[in-house]
């Protein structure tokens, strides 16, 4: 498979310019974070890969880098595979991400759809811990809890808050960079709580907690 560059919205020193990334190419225990932490998020899928790099330094949050890694639907899928591995390698090369936060397997997709992203999940797993970087998993609800204050967000309010907390220019495309942000945006919201409690009561005061992170009272 060919690799090509694609032009993407990158963030540097407070003001905006357009950088080249290579896009055919933006489980350890959830670590704290420190007083200034660059984060990768990571939204992962077969077809398109969103990745998003965000850095938290003195309470002030800065978007460094996004974008999305795509393959082509008619090329073999080890190849599919291969193309994410180089170029997920290049993004972690060029960033030097301190920590990682990925978007857990979400089951209501259709089975064909559940099997590639788990596919391409596990490619993306082993890369991370081949560069020995450690790994949090959120799933989507507690990702849109922490963006927005609310669990069954759409992709325009994710990313009009997305826009508002992390002071970009216009709303983050395309949608699965811009879901990596999110989740990079949920880790840094959230690395101080307990790992996500199970029980009703206990769940809705974790999801009331991300709320007010959000700025939203639920």
């Amino acid at each position: 498979m060919k690799t090509h560059l694609k032009t993407v919205r990158r963030v540097d020193a407070g003001t905006e310019r357009r950088g080249e990334i290579p896009s055919q190419i933006s489980l350890s225990p959830r670590l704290p974070v420190s007083p200034s932490q660059i984060v990768l998020g990571i939204d992962p899928g077969l077809a398109t890969t969103g990745w998003g790099v965000v850095e938290k330094a003195a309470g002030r949050l800065r978007v460094i880098a996004y974008g999305a890694i795509n393959t082509a639907a008619g090329a073999a899928l080890a190849e599919r595979l291969r193309a994410i591995r180089h170029e997920l390698k290049i993004v972690i090369d060029r960033f030097r991400p301190q920590a990682v936060a990925i978007e857990e397997l979400y089951f209501a997709k259709f089975a064909v759809s559940i099997a590639a992203t788990a596919q391409a999940r596990g490619v993306i797993l082993v890369t991370l811990a081949e560069a020995g970087l450690p790994i949090s998993e959120y799933n989507p609800r507690a990702v849109k809890i922490a963006t927005t204050g609310f669990g069954a967000a759409n992709k325009i309010q994710i990313q009009s808050m997305l826009q508002r907390h992390l002071c970009l220019e216009i709303l983050p495309k395309p949608d699965d960079a811009a879901d990596a942000l999110g989740i990079a945006l949920c880790h840094l919201q959230t690395f101080a709580l307990m790992k996500i409690p199970t029980s009703r009561r206990s769940r809705a005061a974790f999801e009331a907690d991300l709320a007010a992170r959000a700025g939203v009272r639920l």
